[in-house]
């Protein structure tokens, strides 16, 4: 089993996302590649002590960039937007 620190990288926080949390109660986290949703759910519940009802996981791809001639390409990465449980929150999260 992975850790489930090695699970979460780390928490997204855009416009987009914090208006989630208001309405949706909804987070956003980028997550390792290789994690499934049930790993995620787990890893989530573990640390912050909530109860998570849904995650769904995004496969985000890397961008193309270059430098002079050279051309190369960013890593992929997934994001995960997990929904917990009503009257549940993060509260690294809170502004």
């Amino acid at each position: 089993m992975i850790h489930p620190r090695n699970i979460l990288i780390a928490p997204i926080i855009t416009e987009k996302s914090s208006d989630q949390i208001a309405s949706q109660n909804t987070y956003t986290f980028k997550v390792s590649i290789n994690a499934n949703k049930i790993e995620i759910a787990k890893a989530i519940e573990h640390i912050f002590s909530v109860k998570v009802l849904a995650v769904n996981t995004i496969r985000m791809m890397g961008k193309p960039k270059r430098l002079g001639r050279y051309s190369g390409k960013r890593p992929d990465w997934k994001k995960a937007i997990v929904t917990l449980r009503e009257g549940d929150s993060i509260a690294d999260f809170e502004v």
